[in-house]
C-alpha cells in the first residue's frame, strides 16, 4: 500500500533520545527491514543507519538513536536497502516525553499537602506537574494537576495512611502531537507528615495495639473474676467452717502483760475489767467467811439461793479476787487447760480450777 499508511510510534525522550517503532510482523511479515534517519535539511542530507535496533523474535521492529535537532526525516527500506517501503518527515519537539520529576518534596501543613520538584532545563512552559494520591481505604487514585513545578491539595486526614505519586505531563496539542507524560516517580507512603515504609506498617501497628489492649482487658477481667470468686470462697468457708475463738484474745493481758502469771494478773487486774473481758454478766455470789456451821444454819433458815463454787486455794486464803473470779466463771462438765490452770467450760460460763 501507500508509504504513508504505515503506523509508527515516535517518542522523543526528554529531547535526548529518539525511539521509533513499527509493527514488523504485520507490516513486513516476510522480510527484515532496515531503518535510516537524518536531522539535516535541504538537499544535502546525510542519512545514518540505525545504531540500535529493537528486536522481536529476530525481526527489527524499532530503532533507538540520539536526538540531534528539531527536524527529523526517517526511511524504512527492504533488507538490502534497494527499495524504500516507508518515509516520513516530522518535528521531533512535538513528540517529547518528559523525564521523571527530580527532587520531589512533600510539605505538610495541617490538612494541606504541597508537592514540588526541580524545574527542568527546557520546556517548562509546556509541562504540568500531576499529583495523585489515595488512602489505604480508597480503590481509585485522586488527581491534582498544576503548573510546573508545584501543586497543592487539601482535605487530608491525619489519621489515614496515603499513597503518593508524581509525574510530569507534556501539554497537547499546544506543545506535543501526542500528550506524553513521564513515568511515575516511585510511590511513597505518608501519614500525618511522616514518611512510612509502607501503609501495611500502619495496619500492623494498629493490629498490634488492638492485640495489646485486648490482652490487657482480658487480664483485668480475669483478675476481677478471681477477686469475686475469692470473696465468695471466703464467705462459704466462714459459713461452713466458722473460726474457733482463741482464749488468748479474751485474756490478752494475761498472756502479753503478765507472761501467763495468773496470780499476778489477779492481783493487778481490776475486777470490773475482768468482768468486761469475760463479756458475761456477773451472777450474784455470796462469799461467807464464817464457819461452816453458821453457813448451814443460815441455809436452813433462808433456803438455797446460790450454789458456791470453791476455788482451789483461794477460799482457804480468803482471797476476795480469786473468789470473785470463781463466781464469774460458768460451770461445765467439759474441762480445758491453759497457762497451768484448768477451765471447766459450758455454753454459758467458765470455771477456772
Amino acid at each position: 500500500g501507500s508509504k504513508d499508511a504505515i503506523y509508527t510510534k515516535i517518542i522523543n525522550f526528554n529531547n535526548e533520545k529518539m525511539q521509533i517503532t513499527w509493527a514488523a510482523k504485520e507490516l513486513f511479515p516476510h522480510e527484515n527491514v532496515s531503518f535510516s534517519y537524518t536531522f539535516d535539511e535541504g538537499d544535502h542530507k546525510i542519512w545514518k543507519s540505525c545504531p540500535n535496533y529493537l528486536l522481536d523474535q529476530d525481526y527489527n521492529y524499532g530503532c533507538l538513536f540520539e536526538t540531534e535537532g528539531p527536524t527529523l526525516a526517517i526511511s524504512i527500506r527492504n533488507s538490502n536497502g534497494s527499495e524504500e517501503l516507508y518515509s516520513k518527515r516530522l518535528k521531533s519537539d512535538f513528540y517529547i516525553k518528559p523525564s521523571r520529576p527530580e527532587n520531589v518534596t512533600f510539605f505538610w501543613k495541617e490538612d494541606t499537602v504541597t508537592v514540588s520538584c526541580n524545574k527542568p532545563e527546557r520546556g517548562v512552559k509546556c509541562l504540568r506537574l500531576e499529583f495523585q494520591y489515595k488512602s489505604k481505604f480508597d480503590k481509585d487514585w485522586q488527581s491534582r494537576t498544576s503548573k510546573c513545578c508545584s501543586v497543592g491539595e487539601q482535605g487530608f486526614d491525619s489519621g489515614k495512611c496515603y499513597y503518593f505519586r508524581v509525574r510530569l505531563k507534556r501539554l497537547a496539542p499546544l506543545c506535543n502531537v501526542v500528550p506524553y507524560s513521564s513515568d511515575w516517580e516511585a510511590e511513597t507512603f505518608w501519614m500525618n507528615g511522616t514518611l512510612l515504609d509502607s501503609c501495611d506498617d500502619d495496619k500492623k501497628s494498629q493490629s498490634n495495639t488492638v492485640i495489646i489492649l485486648s490482652c490487657l482487658l482480658a487480664v483485668l477481667l480475669l483478675m476481677l473474676i478471681l477477686s469475686i470468686l475469692l470473696c465468695k470462697w471466703q464467705r462459704v468457708r466462714k459459713s461452713v467452717m466458722p473460726a474457733i475463738p482463741d482464749p488468748k484474745h479474751i485474756f490478752s493481758d494475761l498472756f502479753n502483760d503478765h507472761n501467763e502469771n495468773f496470780q499476778e494478773w489477779i492481783d493487778k487486774t481490776d475486777p470490773a475489767v475482768v468482768q468486761t473481758k469475760l463479756e458475761y454478766e456477773e451472777p450474784e455470789c455470796i462469799i461467807e467467811a464464817e464457819s461452816q456451821q453458821e453457813d448451814e444454819k443460815n441455809s436452813d433458815k433462808q433456803g438455797p439461793r446460790e450454789k458456791n463454787f470453791p476455788f482451789s486455794g483461794a477460799a482457804e486464803n480468803d482471797d476476795p479476787k480469786a473468789a470473785q473470779v470463781a463466781c464469774l466463771m460458768p460451770t461445765s462438765s467439759t474441762i480445758a487447760s491453759f497457762a497451768g490452770f484448768q477451765i471447766l467450760m459450758n455454753d454459758d460460763m467458765y470455771v477456772m480450777l
